[in-house]
């Protein structure tokens, strides 16, 4: 078993296309494990702290039915039961936790704040969401892909089989488009953006060049056009509440249904990362029809996180 040094996950680019391919094939050897109720527990003795300052439904069961399912154990933080909830410096809290703990996931609001605790911490962070960037989400969508349109003649997901394939994003250009657009330009496939006006991607916020790895769009329609996954997100994200009727008026336009998706190649995938408003940013028929994965999507975060927190704390397992 070769050990890796401490590395931190808070945003999608923090890994290489080797290392995807890696994590990729051991979620799908990890996925295989748990259907066939097989105990697999490499992390045991090994505790998790998850740190919220945004609520969360999907993050903290997939983490923490994970990391169990894994042989560790959980702690589950808070911004009212911690000091976190009370200023002391970010900083302090990391040097404090990290000694107590082997990773930390934090699901927080500005990027500067997961970034801060790593700086400080002994042990690996993981970005379970922040204003910015959702990595573990892209993680588990292009997994979910990989699964029912790219898989090797092994059985498990092939990384090169996502060249040339394109993803539709229709939406606010928000922490999942920027997330979309590192994986993008690390993984070589394209994404087409088409956000209102106001919503825009910015490129110096995702961290990417300008059109690398992707194409602006502003008919939403014509993004999804030949796309092979359509994919989207609420029209309001946790924390932009105050926008929420500005925003109801002005994606009007972008709700994905049934026209968009006959736009896309016939056996186009959906995706959303949830919670869903149906006959919002997406139509019923959309996120309930045959062309939705969205459930496999969902179930996935718990299998490439654990994935991840192997990874994260074992290096390479053989």
């Amino acid at each position: 078993m070769q050990q890796s040094p401490i590395r931190h996950y808070l945003q999608f680019k923090d890994f290489s296309a080797d290392d995807y391919a890696w994590i990729f094939q051991r979620a799908a050897q990890i996925k295989r494990k748990f259907k066939a109720y097989e105990k697999y527990h490499p992390l045991a003795d090994r505790t998790l702290a998850m740190i919220f300052e945004k609520a969360s439904t999907r993050t903290r069961v997939s983490f923490e039915a994970g990391m169990y399912q894994l042989g560790g154990t959980v702690l589950n933080l808070t911004t009212g039961d911690s000091q976190l909830g009370r200023a002391e410096p970010i900083e302090d809290s990391a040097r404090v936790i990290s000694r107590m703990v082997d990773v930390v996931m934090i699901r927080t609001f500005g990027q500067d704040r997961i970034e801060r605790f790593a700086e400080f911490s002994r042990v690996p962070v993981i970005n379970g969401l922040t204003n910015e960037f959702h990595p573990c989400q892209i993680l588990a969508d292009i997994f979910t892909f990989l699964e029912h349109r790219g898989l090797g003649d092994d059985g498990l997901p092939d990384l090169a089989r996502l060249a040339g394939r394109t993803v539709a994003w229709v939406g606010d250009g928000n922490n999942m488009a920027n997330t979309w657009l590192q994986a993008a330009a690390l993984l070589g496939f394209t994404v087409h953006i088409s956000t209102p006006s106001g919503y825009e991607i910015d490129p110096v916020t995702a961290g990417v060049q300008a059109g690398q790895g992707y194409r602006v769009f502003q008919d939403p329609m014509e993004a999804c056009r030949g796309a092979d996954l359509v994919t989207t997100d609420v029209w309001t994200s946790m924390g932009y509440e105050d926008e929420n009727e500005a925003r109801r008026t002005a994606f009007a336009d972008w709700r994905v249904d049934a026209e968009m998706m006959a736009a896309a190649q016939p056996d186009a995938l959906f995706m959303h990362c949830l919670p869903a408003h149906r006959g919002e940013e997406v139509d019923a028929d959309v996120i309930d029809g045959p062309q939705s994965v969205v459930w496999d999507e969902a179930e996935n975060r718990m299998h490439v996180q654990k994935a991840l927190l192997e990874f994260l704390l074992l290096g390479r397992v053989q």
